[in-house]
């Protein structure tokens, strides 16, 4: 079974936000060992959701696991993202489609915060 990953963000105005989670994606393929990991977008950036499931499904994936790179289960996680992924299996029928929870709650946040807290604290300001 092929597995391809979609890391799926919200999306910006500003390019290089999108970007960053282009970064992101590249990186987690390099650590996962898994070359077939894209970023995808809800607005504001390309591809979409559909079309990082296409371009997936058609270089022969059989699983698309979707990482929400979303902090919390808002809006978006609840209402739109369920909507797309139907969309993806009725346009995929073979393929199985699989979604991740959101960041919230992953023991590895706090370790984040704690990391970014000494940063801001070790560093003086004029």
């Amino acid at each position: 079974m092929k597995t391809g990953v979609i890391v799926f963000a919200h999306g910006s105005r500003v390019e290089s936000a999108n970007q960053a989670v282009r970064t992101v994606a590249a990186d987690l393929a390099r650590l996962s060992g898994n070359p077939d990991v894209v970023a995808a977008f809800l607005e504001l950036g390309e591809p979409s959701l559909q079309g990082a499931a296409d371009r997936l499904a058609a270089a022969g994936a059989t699983r698309i696991v979707v990482l929400p790179y979303f902090l919390t289960l808002g809006l978006h996680m609840e209402r739109d993202l369920p909507g797309l992924v139907d969309q993806i299996v009725q346009a995929h029928p073979g393929v199985e489609v699989v979604v991740s929870p959101p960041l919230d709650g992953h023991p590895a946040l706090a370790e984040i915060l704690a990391d970014r807290l000494s940063d801001a604290t070790s560093t003086r300001t004029p």
